[in-house]
């Protein structure tokens, strides 16, 4: 064995230099349409953006003029832009909890052995697959201040009608509740993969040792899963910093941008007032806000999630 492996060695060793140079050559080749579309659609956008944060450009115009620092420094000055992180905090620290709640409790019930579990789980799944849009007409209608579903529920409980997306403390409630319906059901998966990863025999040594269900829950399941919701933790925050779609066909932003959150700002500034400098400077700053508070998150959970790092 030894031999075969030191003859394997040799003979690469001995390989012309013309050979080598072939052989990067197909590599390079047969990587070209990825290598393309790489530097068409993420390298060059993130490079010229880059470069329009610093200039004032309209699209239209066949030159951008520098301005310096003028796009950041207007932008900090801003209240809007302020009001607009405001709103992205709210959305995240409501969503990303209740989310990460929601798919644990449902994925540890579908762990146990029920009736109609796959259709239980292909269900819930099932908003991660809708289009926004459809999902934004079926939450309007539950959301209609007149004949919407939400509040013939809670007229149950004595409580007066509430325009949800015309109200501007109720829209973002709004906004959350549909955040967290919408994608749940990918988080319950990756739970659901955790959870049928936890060997039995913990839970029959902990049964042995008389522990009651919290006791497992407590000291087994969430220690075993904490990789799994690390990782949750992380890709859920990213993308509620990074929501769109949803606000889009949903509140559009309103009322009186209480729903207004980052990326939309971006688009707004990027395609509707064709300021694409302040936009990539905006853009720019959401990248270096995620970037800041992911290494807060790896360094912070480091020293307390085994198996992750």
């Amino acid at each position: 064995m030894k031999n075969s492996s030191t003859d394997i060695k040799a003979k690469k060793q001995s390989r012309l230099p013309w050979k080598r140079k072939d052989d990067t050559l197909g590599a390079i080749l047969f990587l070209s349409p990825t290598l393309v579309i790489f530097i068409t659609f993420i390298l060059f956008p993130v490079i010229f953006s880059f470069y329009l944060s610093f200039h004032e450009w309209n699209m239209f115009s066949n030159e951008a003029t520098f301005v310096g620092l003028e796009n950041y420094k207007r932008m900090f000055d801003s209240q809007e832009f302020w009001s607009v992180l405001k709103n992205t905090a709210v959305f995240t620290f409501g969503t990303v909890p209740l989310n990460m709640i929601v798919a644990l409790l449902v994925a540890m019930a579908l762990n146990k052995h029920i009736k109609g579990k796959k259709f239980l789980r292909t269900a819930f799944f099932a908003p991660v697959i809708i289009s926004p849009v459809a999902a934004a007409v079926i939450w309007r209608w539950i959301y209609d201040p007149n004949y919407g579903l939400l509040n013939y529920g809670i007229s149950f409980f004595g409580i007066d009608s509430i325009n949800w997306l015309n109200d501007e403390t109720a829209a973002m409630f709004a906004l959350i509740i549909m955040g967290v319906w919408k994608t749940f059901g990918i988080n319950m998966v990756l739970f659901s993969a955790g959870l049928q990863g936890i060997p039995e025999t913990y839970y029959e040594a902990a049964d042995i040792d008389g522990a009651g269900k919290w006791d497992k829950f407590w000291k087994i399941t969430l220690p075993m899963l904490a990789p799994t919701t690390f990782f949750i933790m992380i890709m859920s925050m990213i993308s509620s910093f990074q929501v769109f779609d949803l606000v889009y066909v949903l509140t559009s932003g309103g009322p009186l941008g209480s729903t207004k959150v980052f990326v939309f700002f971006v688009y707004e500034y990027a395609f509707k007032y064709f300021e694409m400098g302040y936009a990539s400077a905006a853009a720019y700053i959401l990248f270096i806000v995620l970037i800041a508070l992911t290494m807060l998150q790896v360094r912070y959970m480091k020293n307390r999630v085994h198996g992750a790092f």
